[in-house]
């Protein structure tokens, strides 16, 4: 029974735990890292092909972005989420899918002009995505559920985003002694922040043995009365409006989005802005329109109360007149041609990619516009550049002066802070055994290990990527130390080849779980296997 640390291990992004139990190799999320990628993350340890499930704490690309990568290299057992997670993975890895190819394309369209000879290989397919979605299993929340023999878990709501989940995950497993030992782990996932809109507030956990505990904002307190979001963005909006300009959001298309629009409902229905009463919005997401029909069809198990009570008067917590809901490219370029005032919300959350990068292209450079960022902004992306004050910026070729006003809403923060943190640890009413402190910044992931540590008595620690630790020994079997990420080299491996080697991994794995079976089966098995080889060998 051991437990080993792959992604977000001092770094905020590229979530992955990884469970030796039962003889199963079970995952805990898979993501995809975002902005710079500080340290190297250790290999999985064993093959894509070997791994029996996927636990997913939540949507997020962050948490569930390299899924399908793990499709693509052989995976074919089951990915348990939340009901809420796995209908929003069912378009999120899509549109990751989409992105990674759209990214191959135009990098091998700019090769060929240059008179390069590498081919750029996207991460994964559509079809590698479409594969992963369907192995989903949706999960109610609260639940117990025995997931194989000696494993149960159960999904608890975080309040970090629609479907989001801390997962406990109970295992029974036979010590060299022969004695039954029997352990509970709890990975925290994301941990919400209090009094969001729309989603209910962090459930505790009260028993554990082990946690994995996240730190994003585990070094900061967000302000201490609840913000008045809603006057903040009226004053913001009218401010822009008067000046002529456009307020644009970068804004993630699914969780920031919807609760922007539960906002900006509120300062319609209230006539906060009578001088532009009637101004438009335009959500200019394809992603973001699906989410919001699956944020409305999810109100019974995710919705606070507030929301809910909306619901039953007949109001729609997120939609409101005015509001256009943009799909595709004509749609979305005819919104800088119009000269008209307007809030425009566009993934990517952190201008990385997406629909955003045009918009921010059009309005940049004018003084009368506002660039108003809602969300965490990682090291290294160019949202983490415009909140720090960078004077210009390149895109799509051009470089473009920084004359807008670039404005950070205050508390606006799907993730609990320094407190919340702490009141989610304080939730166990026993001390776990140890707790594992995950997804923060170097520094922060070191110090909130030591605030729980010093302040509150916990025995917490924040192991590098690699790092091993026996939950029946109850010790760390492999320290592992920090290796800095070293530069990039570009992937020139054939589509093609890289699609064998997975089918050569996925067939190992299949060989590996029929051991035991009838000998006559094995035989035949190994006859065909023999066969397929003797003909590319001739």
């Amino acid at each position: 029974m051991k437990l080993t640390f792959i992604g977000a291990a001092h770094e905020v992004t590229g979530s992955c735990h990884y469970l030796n139990a039962c003889g199963k190799h079970i995952l805990v999320d898979y993501g995809m890292e975002q902005g710079i990628n500080t340290f190297e993350n250790a290999e999985l340890p064993c093959e894509e092909a070997m791994i029996d499930y996927v636990l997913l704490t939540h949507a997020h690309i962050d948490h569930s972005g390299l899924i399908p990568l793990l499709y693509a290299k052989g995976f074919r057992g089951q990915i348990y989420a939340t009901e809420a997670t796995a209908d929003l993975c069912s378009i999120m890895l899509r549109d990751s899918a989409h992105i990674q190819m759209a990214e191959a394309e135009w990098r091998n369209r700019k090769a060929k002009r240059s008179a390069s000879l590498n081919e750029y290989v996207p991460l994964y397919t559509m079809e590698d995505a479409d594969g992963a979605i369907r192995h989903l299993v949706p999960c109610p929340y609260n639940d117990k559920i025995a997931i194989c023999d000696g494993v149960d878990i159960r999904f608890s709501d975080v309040g970090h985003l629609l479907g989001s989940a801390a997962i406990e995950v109970w295992v029974r497993e036979r010590e060299p002694s022969g004695l039954m030992a029997e352990r509970k782990i709890v990975f925290s996932g994301d941990v919400g922040n209090l009094n969001q809109p729309l989603i209910k507030d962090p459930s505790l956990v009260a028993e554990a043995d082990y946690v994995l505990v996240e730190s994003t904002y585990g070094d900061c307190l967000h302000t201490k009365e609840k913000p008045d979001y809603v006057g903040s963005l009226a004053k913001i909006i009218k401010e822009t409006f008067d000046r002529g300009g456009n307020v644009v959001i970068p804004s993630f298309a699914v969780g920031r989005t919807q609760e922007m629009l539960y906002f900006i409902r509120q300062i319609k229905e209230r006539d906060m802005i009578p001088e532009h009463r009637d101004f438009p919005v335009y959500v200019d997401s394809p992603l973001a329109v699906e989410a919001t029909g699956i944020f409305n069809k999810n109100v019974s198990s995710c919705y606070d109360e507030e929301a809910i009570a909306l619901v039953k008067q007949g109001i729609n917590p997120i939609s409101f007149p005015d509001l256009n809901l943009t799909i595709t490219s004509d749609e979305s370029r005819a919104i800088n041609e119009d000269r008209e005032c307007k809030v425009i919300i566009s993934a990517s959350g952190m201008c990385e990619a997406g629909r955003i990068r045009h918009h921010l292209k059009h309005n940049l450079w004018r003084a009368e516009s506002t660039v108003l960022f809602v969300g965490y902004q990682a090291i290294g992306t160019l949202g983490r550049a415009l909140v720090e004050g960078i004077k210009e910026v390149r895109l799509f070729g051009e470089t473009i002066e920084v004359r807008a006003s670039i404005v950070t809403l205050p508390g606006i923060s799907g993730h609990a802070d320094k407190n919340g943190l702490i009141r989610f640890m304080q939730g166990f009413q026993n001390k776990p055994r140890k707790v594992f402190v995950v997804h923060g910044e170097d520094s922060i992931c070191t110090a909130f290990a030591e605030c729980l540590k010093h302040e509150y008595g916990m025995d917490a620690l924040a192991p590098y990527s690699g790092s091993e630790y026996d939950l029946i020994a109850d010790r760390m079997v492999y320290a592992s130390s920090p290796v800095r990420v070293a530069p990039k080299k570009s992937r020139k491996v054939s589509d093609v080849f890289e699609r064998l080697l997975a089918a050569g991994q996925r067939l190992l794995a299949v060989i590996r779980k029929n051991e035991g079976g009838a000998n006559k089966d094995l035989a035949k098995f190994a006859d065909q296997i023999n066969s397929l080889c003797d003909k590319w060998e001739a």
